[in-house]
């Protein structure tokens, strides 16, 4: 168990790529998720997908990740876990209540940005953030094909010298 790789100890699990196109990331928070057994095996075969899921607060103040699929695990028994259960995030009560605060004003929620390992636990990185409108998603496409075509040309003059 002491030799494994620095790169083992803490890798990215799954990412919610749509969430950078969908959303104007405001703030991230890192956040423990409870987990049973088989969801941290299926975990550690990198087997989840973020693509559907969204993040919630109840009444009690409890801050809750819905959506997530993670399958169940392939060795499990009769014992496994619902693939797509409500899972409790833990993060300190004051991050949660400046969290619902901050979701109270209107055009914000807390998205899912990526799960990954640290340190042998499994964490959830999750955003505080704004929806994007039709033409802002446009913009952002527009000014990252400009970028990318000007690393181009960069490139491109730098070959010819």
């Amino acid at each position: 168990m002491a030799n494994k790789e620095p790169d083992q100890k803490n890798r990215l699990i799954a990412q919610n790529k749509k969430a950078r196109h969908d959303y104007i990331i405001e703030d991230t928070y890192e956040a423990g998720i409870a987990l049973t057994g088989t969801e941290v095996k299926s975990l550690r075969e990198g087997r989840a997908s973020l693509a559907e899921a969204f993040v919630s607060i109840d009444r009690r103040g409890e801050i809750w990740l819905e959506g997530a699929n993670i399958p169940e695990y392939l060795n499990g028994t009769w014992n496994n876990h619902a693939p797509k259960r409500k899972r409790k995030l833990l993060l300190h009560r004051l991050e949660i209540t400046k969290l619902a605060r901050r979701i109270e004003a209107k055009g914000y929620t807390i998205v899912p940005i990526r799960l990954y390992l640290k340190d042998g636990r499994v964490k959830a990185e999750i955003a505080l953030a704004r929806g994007k409108r039709e033409f802002d998603k446009r913009q952002a496409l527009r000014e990252e094909q400009d970028k990318r075509e000007a690393q181009r040309a960069m490139r491109y003059a730098n070959m010819r010298h």
